[in-house]
């Protein structure tokens, strides 16, 4: 399974960006996608995921009511829309994929298995 990354870019704060994720193939092993991010010094964080078969979402906390994740199932793409973003969300924004599991909040980075190459968000203030 190949993850392909795109969107990232050099935006002010208060703009949007939206991050799309194409996999190369859909099996069991990528039912479960996902965004994290790491910023410089920083462990990598969880941002977003969703689950294919359902599109049950969560977000994290600093996310809440800016940033969306969504699906296009014809695709095989996820995207992540981010608005008025800030300069603390300057990183590196990874996808992600695995296997979905329902018992399992699905928002650490062992819960996935395929990871894409990373595309760079800078916000400038």
């Amino acid at each position: 399974v190949q993850l392909q990354a795109s969107g990232g870019g050099l935006v002010q704060a208060g703009d949007s960006l939206r991050l799309s994720c194409t996999a190369s193939t859909h099996t069991l092993k990528t039912t479960a996608r996902g965004w994290f991010r790491q910023a410089p010094g920083k462990e990598r964080e969880f941002v977003a995921r969703l689950s294919w078969a359902t599109n049950d979402a969560r977000v994290a906390e600093f996310a809440k009511g800016r940033f969306t994740i969504s699906r296009d199932v014809a695709k095989n793409t996820v995207f992540l829309q981010m608005n008025g973003l800030k300069a603390e969300d300057t990183a590196v924004y990874y996808c992600a994929a695995g296997r979905w599991i329902t018992s399992q909040p699905m928002t650490t980075k062992n819960s996935f298995e395929y990871w894409g190459q990373g595309t760079q968000v800078t916000v400038s203030s």
